[in-house]
């Protein structure tokens, strides 16, 4: 049996914002799963495990990205990126949920060829991991036509996301809606996009529209890249309870007035937070730290309830087996510690002033994936595979 233990840990980040912080330095890592977290007198037991040293550093769950749009492996021809899931484990990211398809070359638009497409995603990601990250591929894109039987043929082919609500040529909410029901009957979760466009063909989605459909997650809620007015914004927060993107491609102003109102609600476990990218917008391989970041520096968030935001919430929304530290759970995490020359002594406090912390190992199912960030700048403080 193979396990990993990680000590020595200064500060250990749950992923659950009711409790974001764990009086923990150790954790116990067997067979890709966290077997034990508690004190140091978890070492007696260690044997020959492998030991990582966390310097005194900062362990979190590995970083979520709920919203992504790619096609096929690490490539996303329409913006001609390559590398950009890899890039994101640098940042943190261990697992990425895929929001649709739309960037695919002639993306077919009829019933058989959309659901081959969103098949082909779902199982091609499931066969490889994108420089390690989990990638969960494979979202339908609504398109006329669809019909219940069809919802339930892809079901059982294993697809369980139906992507941005909106992105397809099924624009109208109430078309829309009993599609969405029949998907939730099948057991997979909808996103709705919000806001303004964002690619040629798709359209504008309003309150109205959101509440008519009922999805389980409102897309990039501070728009992607266009945001709606702040009076439909908080109208939306009050009227729902349903699970609130953020994104760093869309408004910053809109971000901060959703965090600032469901603070103020003691609803922040609603918000999780997304790249949505690549997109026009481009891609940020850091993405998820810097709304982190931007959350925690600009709005009086403590930066462990920010990064729930990113691990936990998300999980919890997606219903993954991973996002928190603890027992059971799969062994993605990401130790960190402030950059060098920061006005922050600790991960924490980087966020909070505004940097990005600098990592030194990225961890998937118990196993050491980066060992020093090619992206982050350098950390303070480095923990080591002793």
């Amino acid at each position: 049996m193979s396990t990993l233990i990680i000590k020595n840990i200064g500060k250990l980040i749950t992923g659950d914002i009711k409790t974001p912080v764990s009086g923990a330095d150790t954790i116990v890592i067997r067979e890709g799963k966290i077997s034990k977290v508690g004190s140091s007198e978890l070492l007696q037991d260690a044997g020959d495990a492998a030991v990582i040293d966390a310097a005194g550093t900062t362990v979190a769950p590995g970083l979520i990205d709920s919203h992504g749009h790619p096609v096929l492996g690490d490539f996303s021809p329409r913006q001609k990126v390559l590398g950009f899931i890899e890039g994101s484990l640098h940042g943190g990211v261990t697992t990425m949920i895929s929001a649709g398809e739309p960037h695919t070359p002639g993306r077919p638009k009829d019933p058989a060829g959309v659901k081959a497409l969103a098949v082909l995603a779902h199982k091609s990601s499931g066969n490889i991991r994108p420089g390690g990250v989990k990638l969960h591929g494979g979202a339908l894109i609504l398109e006329k036509g669809l019909t219940e039987d069809d919802i339930k043929e892809i079901a059982d082919q294993g697809v369980w996301l139906v992507g941005e609500v909106g992105l397809g040529s099924v624009k109208d909410s109430r078309e829309a809606a009993p599609m969405v029901e029949w998907a939730k009957k099948y057991g997979m979760k909808v996103v709705m996009h919000t806001g303004g466009v964002s690619i040629p063909g798709s359209s504008t989605v309003t309150v109205e529209d959101v509440l008519t459909v009922n999805p389980d997650v409102v897309s990039h809620l501070n728009g992607g890249p266009t945001a709606v007015p702040p009076a439909e914004l908080e109208k939306l927060i009050d009227s729902t309870q349903m699970a609130l993107e953020l994104v760093q491609c869309g408004n910053p102003r809109a971000m901060k007035q959703a965090v600032q109102l469901l603070q103020q609600r003691g609803e922040l476990h609603r918000i999780i937070l997304g790249n949505d990218a690549p997109s026009g917008t481009g891609f940020i391989h850091l993405g998820i730290m810097r709304s982190i970041s931007f959350i925690s520096s600009l709005t009086q968030i403590p930066a462990e309830q920010a990064l729930c935001m990113a691990t936990g919430n998300t999980a919890r929304t997606y219903e993954l087996n991973t996002g928190l530290v603890e027992e059971g759970r799969e062994a993605d995490l990401v130790i960190m510690d402030a950059p060098m020359g920061s006005a922050g002594s600790s991960a924490l406090e980087a966020f909070e002033v505004g940097d990005l912390p600098g990592i030194s190992l990225v961890v998937v199912d118990g196993q050491v994936i980066i060992n020093g960030s090619s992206n982050t700048p350098p950390p303070t403080r480095k923990a080591q595979l002793v």
